[in-house]
Protein backbone atom coordinates (compact mmCIF):
# COMPACT_ATOMS: atom_id res chain seq x y z
CA UNK A 1 0.00 0.00 0.00
CA UNK A 2 2.84 2.39 0.73
CA UNK A 3 4.25 1.83 -2.72
CA UNK A 4 0.86 2.38 -4.34
CA UNK A 5 0.37 5.55 -2.30
CA UNK A 6 3.76 6.79 -3.57
CA UNK A 7 2.72 6.22 -7.18
CA UNK A 8 -0.55 8.04 -6.57
CA UNK A 9 1.41 10.93 -5.02
CA UNK A 10 3.57 11.15 -8.14
CA UNK A 11 0.42 11.63 -10.18
CA UNK A 12 -1.04 14.27 -7.87
CA UNK A 13 1.73 16.85 -8.38
CA UNK A 14 1.15 17.31 -12.14
CA UNK A 15 -2.60 16.81 -11.63
CA UNK A 16 -2.81 19.84 -9.35
CA UNK A 17 -0.92 21.90 -11.89
CA UNK A 18 -3.20 20.67 -14.66
CA UNK A 19 -6.22 21.77 -12.63
CA UNK A 20 -4.94 25.31 -12.78
CA UNK A 21 -5.09 25.09 -16.56
CA UNK A 22 -8.84 24.58 -16.52
CA UNK A 23 -9.64 28.02 -15.15
CA UNK A 24 -8.57 30.11 -18.15
CA UNK A 25 -10.15 27.64 -20.55
CA UNK A 26 -13.43 27.65 -18.63
CA UNK A 27 -13.57 31.44 -18.72
CA UNK A 28 -12.78 31.89 -22.39
CA UNK A 29 -14.14 28.59 -23.69
CA UNK A 30 -17.92 28.95 -23.39
CA UNK A 31 -18.30 26.02 -25.73
CA UNK A 32 -16.83 23.68 -23.09
CA UNK A 33 -19.77 21.34 -23.48
CA UNK A 34 -19.40 21.17 -27.23
CA UNK A 35 -19.03 17.91 -29.08
CA UNK A 36 -16.39 15.68 -27.55
CA UNK A 37 -15.70 13.91 -30.83
CA UNK A 38 -11.94 13.74 -31.16
CA UNK A 39 -10.35 15.07 -34.32
CA UNK A 40 -7.99 12.87 -36.26
CA UNK A 41 -5.28 15.43 -35.65
CA UNK A 42 -4.85 19.19 -35.27
CA UNK A 43 -4.85 21.13 -38.51
CA UNK A 44 -1.49 20.94 -40.21
CA UNK A 45 -1.89 24.21 -42.13
CA UNK A 46 0.46 27.00 -41.07
CA UNK A 47 -1.47 30.15 -40.19
CA UNK A 48 -1.06 32.80 -42.84
CA UNK A 49 -0.95 35.67 -40.33
CA UNK A 50 2.01 34.39 -38.34
CA UNK A 51 4.57 36.37 -40.32
CA UNK A 52 2.80 39.73 -40.15
CA UNK A 53 1.08 39.61 -36.76
CA UNK A 54 3.27 42.41 -35.47
CA UNK A 55 4.36 44.37 -38.59
CA UNK A 56 5.15 47.61 -36.83
CA UNK A 57 6.82 46.24 -33.74
CA UNK A 58 3.77 46.85 -31.56
CA UNK A 59 3.64 45.38 -28.08
CA UNK A 60 2.59 41.75 -28.10
CA UNK A 61 -0.95 41.25 -26.81
CA UNK A 62 -2.64 38.17 -25.37
CA UNK A 63 -4.11 37.09 -28.71
CA UNK A 64 -0.59 36.71 -30.11
CA UNK A 65 0.13 34.03 -27.50
CA UNK A 66 -3.03 31.96 -27.88
CA UNK A 67 -2.15 28.43 -28.94
CA UNK A 68 1.55 29.27 -28.93
CA UNK A 69 3.82 26.93 -26.99
CA UNK A 70 6.99 28.16 -25.30
CA UNK A 71 10.24 26.26 -24.94
CA UNK A 72 9.80 26.19 -21.17
CA UNK A 73 6.77 26.31 -18.92
CA UNK A 74 7.08 29.00 -16.25
CA UNK A 75 10.60 29.51 -17.57
CA UNK A 76 11.74 26.29 -15.90
CA UNK A 77 9.92 23.12 -17.01
CA UNK A 78 11.10 21.74 -20.40
CA UNK A 79 8.46 21.98 -23.11
CA UNK A 80 10.62 21.26 -26.13
CA UNK A 81 8.33 18.60 -27.62
CA UNK A 82 5.10 20.67 -27.63
CA UNK A 83 4.05 21.99 -31.05
CA UNK A 84 2.00 25.19 -31.33
CA UNK A 85 -1.46 25.22 -32.90
CA UNK A 86 -1.54 24.93 -36.70
CA UNK A 87 2.23 24.50 -37.03
CA UNK A 88 3.38 21.90 -39.53
CA UNK A 89 6.84 20.44 -38.90
CA UNK A 90 9.01 18.02 -40.90
CA UNK A 91 9.62 14.52 -39.49
CA UNK A 92 12.23 14.31 -36.76
CA UNK A 93 15.52 12.66 -37.58
CA UNK A 94 17.02 9.92 -35.42
CA UNK A 95 19.39 12.49 -33.97
CA UNK A 96 16.55 14.87 -33.10
CA UNK A 97 14.62 12.14 -31.31
CA UNK A 98 17.70 11.24 -29.31
CA UNK A 99 18.32 14.88 -28.41
CA UNK A 100 14.71 15.29 -27.34
CA UNK A 101 14.87 12.33 -24.97
CA UNK A 102 18.19 13.54 -23.60
CA UNK A 103 16.87 17.05 -22.99
CA UNK A 104 13.86 15.73 -21.09
CA UNK A 105 16.06 13.39 -19.04
CA UNK A 106 19.02 15.60 -18.15
CA UNK A 107 17.66 19.14 -18.16
CA UNK A 108 18.47 20.91 -14.90
CA UNK A 109 14.79 20.87 -13.93
CA UNK A 110 14.79 17.05 -14.13
CA UNK A 111 17.26 16.92 -11.25
CA UNK A 112 15.04 19.23 -9.20
CA UNK A 113 11.88 17.27 -9.98
CA UNK A 114 13.56 13.99 -9.07
CA UNK A 115 14.67 15.52 -5.78
CA UNK A 116 11.13 16.58 -4.90
CA UNK A 117 9.67 13.17 -5.72
CA UNK A 118 12.45 11.41 -3.82
CA UNK A 119 11.76 13.54 -0.75
CA UNK A 120 8.04 12.75 -0.85
CA UNK A 121 8.73 9.05 -1.26
CA UNK A 122 11.15 9.00 1.64
CA UNK A 123 8.73 10.91 3.88
CA UNK A 124 6.10 8.28 3.13
CA UNK A 125 8.61 5.45 3.61
CA UNK A 126 7.50 4.08 0.24
CA UNK A 127 10.42 1.67 0.07
CA UNK A 128 11.43 0.63 3.61
CA UNK A 129 14.42 -1.19 2.15
CA UNK A 130 15.99 2.19 1.32
CA UNK A 131 15.87 3.29 4.99
CA UNK A 132 15.97 6.93 6.14
CA UNK A 133 18.64 9.62 6.51
CA UNK A 134 20.94 11.02 3.85
CA UNK A 135 21.89 7.58 2.56
CA UNK A 136 18.27 6.59 2.25
CA UNK A 137 17.44 9.80 0.40
CA UNK A 138 20.30 9.17 -2.02
CA UNK A 139 18.80 5.77 -2.82
CA UNK A 140 15.36 7.28 -3.40
CA UNK A 141 16.89 9.99 -5.56
CA UNK A 142 18.86 7.88 -7.98
CA UNK A 143 16.01 5.38 -8.36
CA UNK A 144 13.59 8.18 -9.17
CA UNK A 145 16.00 9.82 -11.61
CA UNK A 146 16.72 6.49 -13.31
CA UNK A 147 12.98 5.84 -13.67
CA UNK A 148 12.51 9.19 -15.43
CA UNK A 149 15.38 8.73 -17.87
CA UNK A 150 14.51 5.09 -18.52
CA UNK A 151 10.96 5.94 -19.53
CA UNK A 152 11.92 9.03 -21.55
CA UNK A 153 14.35 7.14 -23.76
CA UNK A 154 11.96 4.27 -24.42
CA UNK A 155 8.99 6.50 -25.25
CA UNK A 156 10.81 9.29 -27.07
CA UNK A 157 13.71 7.55 -28.82
CA UNK A 158 14.20 3.78 -28.60
CA UNK A 159 10.76 2.85 -29.99
CA UNK A 160 9.86 5.93 -32.08
CA UNK A 161 12.93 5.45 -34.29
CA UNK A 162 12.21 1.91 -35.60
CA UNK A 163 8.42 2.46 -35.51
CA UNK A 164 8.73 5.82 -37.32
CA UNK A 165 6.50 7.52 -34.76
CA UNK A 166 6.51 11.19 -33.78
CA UNK A 167 6.99 11.69 -30.00
CA UNK A 168 5.97 15.36 -30.11
CA UNK A 169 2.71 16.71 -28.70
CA UNK A 170 0.59 18.60 -31.22
CA UNK A 171 -1.60 21.18 -29.50
CA UNK A 172 -5.29 21.16 -30.43
CA UNK A 173 -5.91 24.65 -29.01
CA UNK A 174 -9.56 24.89 -30.11
CA UNK A 175 -12.83 23.84 -28.60
CA UNK A 176 -14.07 23.66 -25.05
CA UNK A 177 -12.59 22.24 -21.90
CA UNK A 178 -14.05 18.76 -22.28
CA UNK A 179 -13.06 18.39 -25.93
CA UNK A 180 -9.47 19.52 -25.39
CA UNK A 181 -9.00 17.48 -22.22
CA UNK A 182 -10.31 14.36 -23.97
CA UNK A 183 -7.97 15.04 -26.89
CA UNK A 184 -5.00 15.41 -24.52
CA UNK A 185 -5.67 12.13 -22.73
CA UNK A 186 -6.21 10.35 -26.05
CA UNK A 187 -2.65 11.15 -27.11
CA UNK A 188 -1.32 8.32 -24.95
CA UNK A 189 -3.17 6.01 -27.35
CA UNK A 190 -2.94 8.00 -30.58
CA UNK A 191 0.12 9.66 -32.05
CA UNK A 192 1.41 10.65 -35.45
CA UNK A 193 3.83 8.70 -37.55
CA UNK A 194 6.65 10.36 -39.43
CA UNK A 195 4.37 10.71 -42.46
CA UNK A 196 1.95 12.83 -40.42
CA UNK A 197 -0.82 10.22 -40.15
CA UNK A 198 -2.49 9.03 -36.98
CA UNK A 199 -1.44 5.67 -35.58
CA UNK A 200 -1.65 3.69 -32.34
CA UNK A 201 0.88 5.06 -29.87
CA UNK A 202 2.92 1.90 -29.48
CA UNK A 203 5.91 3.94 -28.33
CA UNK A 204 3.98 5.20 -25.29
CA UNK A 205 2.17 2.04 -24.22
CA UNK A 206 4.90 -0.49 -24.94
CA UNK A 207 7.70 1.91 -24.03
CA UNK A 208 6.20 2.71 -20.62
CA UNK A 209 5.78 -1.01 -19.97
CA UNK A 210 9.34 -1.77 -21.02
CA UNK A 211 10.65 0.97 -18.73
CA UNK A 212 8.61 -0.42 -15.83
CA UNK A 213 10.00 -3.90 -16.44
CA UNK A 214 13.60 -2.71 -16.65
CA UNK A 215 13.24 -0.70 -13.44
CA UNK A 216 12.70 -3.98 -11.62
CA UNK A 217 16.34 -4.82 -12.30
CA UNK A 218 17.57 -2.08 -9.97
CA UNK A 219 14.82 -2.09 -7.34
CA UNK A 220 14.97 -4.40 -4.29
CA UNK A 221 13.80 -7.96 -4.93
CA UNK A 222 10.60 -7.32 -2.96
CA UNK A 223 9.61 -4.72 -5.56
CA UNK A 224 10.02 -6.94 -8.63
CA UNK A 225 6.71 -8.81 -8.72
CA UNK A 226 4.10 -8.33 -11.44
CA UNK A 227 1.92 -6.13 -9.25
CA UNK A 228 4.68 -3.62 -8.55
CA UNK A 229 5.76 -3.63 -12.21
CA UNK A 230 2.17 -3.04 -13.28
CA UNK A 231 1.87 -0.15 -10.85
CA UNK A 232 4.96 1.50 -12.32
CA UNK A 233 3.60 0.96 -15.85
CA UNK A 234 0.25 2.57 -15.05
CA UNK A 235 2.03 5.40 -13.26
CA UNK A 236 4.26 6.08 -16.28
CA UNK A 237 1.30 6.26 -18.66
CA UNK A 238 -0.80 8.28 -16.22
CA UNK A 239 1.94 10.86 -15.67
CA UNK A 240 2.41 11.26 -19.42
CA UNK A 241 -1.36 11.74 -19.89
CA UNK A 242 -1.43 14.46 -17.23
CA UNK A 243 1.59 16.06 -18.85
CA UNK A 244 -0.25 16.19 -22.18
CA UNK A 245 -3.20 17.94 -20.51
CA UNK A 246 -0.83 20.48 -19.01
CA UNK A 247 0.86 21.07 -22.37
CA UNK A 248 -2.51 21.53 -24.07
CA UNK A 249 -3.65 24.26 -21.69
CA UNK A 250 -0.29 25.91 -21.09
CA UNK A 251 -0.79 28.46 -23.92
CA UNK A 252 -4.07 29.51 -22.25
CA UNK A 253 -2.40 29.95 -18.87
CA UNK A 254 0.53 31.75 -20.44
CA UNK A 255 -1.73 34.13 -22.39
CA UNK A 256 -4.00 34.91 -19.44
CA UNK A 257 -1.43 35.18 -16.65
CA UNK A 258 2.26 35.08 -17.57
CA UNK A 259 2.47 36.64 -21.05
CA UNK A 260 5.66 34.77 -21.99
CA UNK A 261 6.72 35.22 -25.63
CA UNK A 262 9.04 32.20 -26.03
Amino acid sequence: MKTLRWHVQRCLIPALVCFAAFAPSAVHGQDAVASVDLPDAPSQQQTSTSTDSNPQGKQTNDSDLQGKQTKRILGIIPNFRAVSVDVKLPPQTVKEKFIGATQDSFDYSSFIYAGILAGIAQAQDSYPEFHQGATGYARYYWHTFADQANENYWVEFILPVPLHQDPRYYTLGRGGLIKRTAYSFSRVLITRNDAGNNTFNTSEIVGAGAAAGISGLYYPSQERDWTKTGQRWVTNVGLDALTFVFKEFWPDINSAIFHQKD
